[in-house]
Order: structure tokens, then sequence, then C-alpha cells
């Protein structure tokens, strides 16, 4: 359930890839490029514990396919996102408060952090795989709950994606779909997701990993996730605070009356 040499080759491999990134980032003048490679980390940790561990149940392959659906959705889709766009603002302001040599300084204050931090919250993949139990009622819960995360930040990310492509609504507040229920689908998703992770881990006994949805959660709310991104937001777009007013910030829920 726990192995200590695994665990810190995952550490090696996660540093390894910040690194990498870390260099190319020097040469495009970009530390955006990040945040395609975040959820990366976790399916190359995934890929370490799976290679270092010394026997595999089927709770380990189905980490590794559901790892696998995520990491990739989510990194072609920032990649996609993101391609020939200047420096993410949120980095334009760290690279401004960082100077001088920020080049270097992003090194641990970006890359070896979200490095580090992917780490940590790997833990229940680690769990989960080494844990060879059969698979339980806890499993199926697990997978039930993985769909419904994947299903919201999937769709969610889909119809803000199809939103901002029309230029008829440059401005406008996107209060349809899932968004209509939740004002951020995409990070409900994902934490659902991390939840479900969580979940493989205790049906292999490893409900100490409880530390991991925990930070994830934190993370999405209160750091680089809802709080951040709607810190000024209002201001930007006035329309937004209405639609604050009327729907749910992180769980989805029946939209209400329209502000007075």
């Amino acid at each position: 359930m726990f192995d200590l040499h695994i665990y810190a080759a995952g550490l090696a491999v996660g540093l390894g890839i910040g690194i990498a990134t870390w260099l190319v980032s020097i040469a495009k003048r970009n530390v955006s490029i990040v945040d395609p490679v975040w959820s990366l980390f976790f399916l190359a940790m995934t890929l370490t514990y799976l290679i270092l561990a010394p026997a595999l149940g089927e709770r380990a392959y189905i980490l590794l396919f559901v790892v696998t659906v995520w990491a990739v959705r989510l990194s072609l889709f920032i990649l996609l996102r993101n391609w020939g766009e200047p420096e993410d603002r949120r980095y334009q302001q760290i690279r401004a408060d960082n100077q001088p040599k920020f080049w270097l300084k992003s090194l641990y204050i970006v890359f070896g952090l979200q490095a580090i931090l992917a780490w940590i919250i790997s833990l229940p993949l680690l769990a989960g795989i080494l844990g060879g139990a059969s698979l339980n009622w806890i499993d199926f819960l697990a997978v039930a709950l993985w769909l419904i995360g994947f299903g919201f930040e999937a769709i969610g990310d889909q119809q803000l994606a199809n939103f901002k492509a029309d230029p008829g609504n440059h401005g406008e507040v996107l209060d349809s779909g899932l968004w209509r229920y939740t004002r951020h689908p995409n990070y409900f998703g994902e934490t659902c997701i991390w939840w479900a992770y969580f979940l493989f881990a205790v049906a292999a006994g490893g409900w100490w990993t409880i530390l991991s949805p925990i930070l994830m959660t934190f993370l999405l709310l209160r750091v680089s996730g809802v709080t951040l991104l709607e810190k000024d937001i209002g201001e930007r777009r006035p329309a937004y605070r209405d639609y604050c007013h009327r729907t749910n910030a992180f769980f989805p829920g029946p939209p209400k009356g329209r502000a007075s």
C-alpha cells in the first residue's frame, strides 16, 4: 500500500519533468506552458508506480485507464486553448513580482512547486496501485464518481470554449448548459475526480491518503481556482455580479432569481 522507494521514484520523475518544462519556458519566455503539463505529472507518476510495483491487480489497471483518459484530455484541451496566446496574466503578475532573474526563480516558484505538489497529491494513486486486494463496492463507487467528475469537467470546458469562440459573446457571461447550475462546473468536476481517486485508495486500505483530495479541493477553491478567477471578474464584467447572485459558486444547484 505504501513503498517509500517507489514513492521517491515518483518525485524524481516529477522533478525531471518540471526541469525539462522549465528549460523550454526559458526559450519561449512563457511559463504558462506548465499548465498543460500539470495533469501529465500525474500520468508519469502513475506509470512509475505501475512499473515499479511488485504485483498488479485489477484496480491498478483501472487507475491507469482513468488517469490516462483524464490527463491526456486535460493536457490537450489546455494546450490547444493556449496555443499562440501570450503568457497567462496570472503568470505575468508572478513574473513582475519576482524580478530580477525570474527565469531562474521560476524553476522553484512555478515548476518545482508544481512537481512537488503533484507528488504529494499523487498518494492515492500510489496506494490504489499497490493495494493488492480484489475489487469491492468502493471501487465501483469510485468509478461512478469519476464518471460524474469527468463529465462535468469535459463538458464544462467544451461549453466554455464554444462560447468564447463566438465573437458575438464578447463581454457576455456564459449562463447556460452546466454553467447555469454552477459557476465552475470544470472545477467541480476536477474535485470529484480527485475524491474518486481517493475512493480507489480507500478500497485498497489507503484511507490515510485523504490529505490529497483535501489539498486539491483547497487549491481549486481558494488558491488557483475559484477565488483567483473571481477576484476581479466582477469589475471587468458587470453582468457577472448578477450571475453570481443567481448561480452557485461550486456545487451544482438550481439557479436563483435575478438580483433586483
